[in-house]
């Protein structure tokens, strides 16, 4: 019910292809690959048309589409807040699990064989027509499935997303060689049971790699310094343990920040997960605020 309500409502007043986009929710399509391929956009309230804007892509986990990523990541209103535009694409897949070609699948999941790096850069290229991107300041979050796109886009596309922020996914590809550092901030939780912290613990049709392995590798790519440092951003008494570790000193100034929810399961930190048996979700800390507060100290030189 949720899905379909806000499907609605980006559905309402849907301006023509080639009109500028004021402050609210439109959708938009376009064809690559020999596919259609829809993406929602929200604008925020105080969208000045004449002063360049950051966007944040938001990836929707499997068995999602953009519509859900909407009520799932609550990103509408850090956008409202904060003056930034949010994109939430929809990936394509096998019906009726819609799904981004990140790597990590195997079997009947990964069969879709859509080109989602190409799809996103002519998305940026098409959200240039109606919108006023900022584009030194492109970022990229997705949970799960999403969130391993989010490493793809960072190795694929590094020369058009300053920075990414995961959340429940890993590094899913065999090879990762961005043309630049790109700064990281993951969040994960120890009780994760569909992305499990531990790589050992991953179901047979997925391969990917462990949160410690994928943060070491863009630790490794960023040039960062070996060793983190970590302060406790929960407070005592809080029901979650949050930890942040920070690896600095990385070239350019890229950074690696890895947030760990203690029990935390595979939900988007400060929202309410849609179902019980996703684990618990850490309500003293977001998600949202962190990752822009990371953002907005990193943009394309």
């Amino acid at each position: 019910m949720l899905g379909l309500t806000a499907c609605l409502t980006f559905a309402r007043d849907t301006p023509k292809q080639t009109d500028p986009l004021g402050p609210g929710d439109h959708t938009r399509s376009l064809m690559t690959g020999g596919q259609k391929r829809t993406y929602l956009v929200h604008v925020p309230k105080d969208y000045d048309p004449k002063k360049p804007t950051p966007v944040v892509l938001a990836l929707h986990g499997a068995a999602m589409d953009g519509s859900m990523m909407v009520w799932f990541s609550g990103l509408n209103k850090k956008s409202d807040e904060s003056g930034f535009v949010v994109v939430y694409p929809s990936g394509m897949g096998v019906e009726p699990f819609r799904t981004w070609n990140s790597g990590g699948f195997s079997g009947k999941l990964a069969e879709g064989k859509a080109d989602d790096v190409a799809f996103i850069g002519k998305l940026l290229d098409d959200l240039t027509t109606v919108v006023k991107v900022d584009e030194k300041r492109v970022y990229a979050t997705g949970m799960s499935n999403g969130g391993m796109m989010c490493y793809r886009l960072a190795a694929e596309l590094s020369d058009r997303i300053a920075a990414i922020a995961p959340v429940a996914g890993t590094v899913a590809i065999d090879e990762s060689q961005p043309k630049r550092p790109v700064p990281v901030i993951h969040f994960h939780g120890t009780k994760d049971t569909f992305v499990p912290f531990e790589i050992g613990k991953a179901p047979s049709f997925m391969k990917f790699k462990g949160v410690e392995d994928s943060i070491q590798t863009w630790v490794r790519l960023n040039r960062c310094d070996e060793k983190p440092k970590a302060d406790t951003i929960s407070k005592d008494g809080d029901e979650m343990k949050v930890t942040r570790k920070t690896y600095g000193g990385g070239k350019d100034g890229a950074e690696v920040v890895l947030v760990v929810i203690e029990d935390g399961g595979h939900t988007w930190p400060g929202m309410t997960p849609p179902a019980g048996f996703m684990g618990k979700s850490a309500k003293n800390v977001s998600a949202n605020d962190l990752m822009w507060e990371f953002f907005q100290k990193h943009k394309l030189k």
